[in-house]
């Protein structure tokens, strides 16, 4: 999966993403902010897995179907391509 155009996104912490590619703004939770920055940088799924395991109460099958949710709406949104 190709994250290269998250690296150009805008974002804070309060969940606002502006996308200066497009001109598009969306909203995330914290969580989606954290995976986005992880992303970002590079990192693939089993270092954000690790982190997010570590950071939060989730075990590992709600992880692996919620990231999977994730990275299909990113793809949805024109965010990610694979």
């Amino acid at each position: 999966m190709d994250y290269k155009r998250l690296e150009n996104l805008a974002m804070n912490d309060n969940g606002f993403i502006f996308d200066p590619n497009t001109g598009y703004s969306y909203t995330s939770n914290s969580t989606g902010i954290y995976i986005l920055k992880l992303l970002a940088a590079g990192l693939e799924k089993e270092s954000i897995r690790a982190q997010l395991i570590a950071e939060y109460e989730v075990n590992e099958d709600n992880f692996n179907s919620d990231f999977e949710h994730f990275t299909l709406m990113l793809e949805a949104l024109d965010l990610v391509s694979f």
